[in-house]
C-alpha cells in the first residue's frame, strides 16, 4: 500500500519483502556507484595495485612503461599511476 505508514502488526507478503529487497540493494549500489565513481576508490595507484586490477605481470608492467603506454610518477622508491590514465590506456587500446 504505497503512501501508507505500516503498524507493528501489519502481515507482510512475500511480494512486500521482494519489493523491499530489490529497494534497498538498488540504493546500495547507487550510493556505492556516487561514491566510487567506477573507480578503486582513490585516483593514484601502487604498482601492485595496477597489477591486480590489470591481472598482469611485474614484467608487463614494466615493459608498458618503459615504451610510454602507461605513465607514471616516481616518488623515491614507489612508482605511482593514474587510474585516470589507466582507463585511458584502456579504452584507447580496445579493438574492435
Amino acid at each position: 500500500m504505497p503512501g501508507t505508514v505500516p503498524t507493528r502488526n501489519q502481515i507482510l507478503t512475500l511480494g512486500d519483502l521482494e519489493d523491499f529487497k530489490n529497494d534497498l540493494i538498488q540504493d546500495v549500489r547507487r550510493i556505492i556507484k556516487e561514491c566510487t565513481g567506477g573507480a578503486p576508490g582513490k585516483k593514484w595507484l601502487k604498482s601492485a595495485e595496477v597489477k591486480k586490477l590489470l591481472g598482469i605481470s611485474h614484467g608487463f608492467l614494466q615493459s608498458l612503461r618503459d615504451s610510454g603506454v602507461l605513465p607514471f610518477t616516481k616518488i623515491g622508491g614507489s612508482i605511482y599511476y593514474d587510474y585516470d590514465d589507466i582507463t585511458f590506456m584502456m579504452s584507447t587500446n580496445k579493438s574492435a
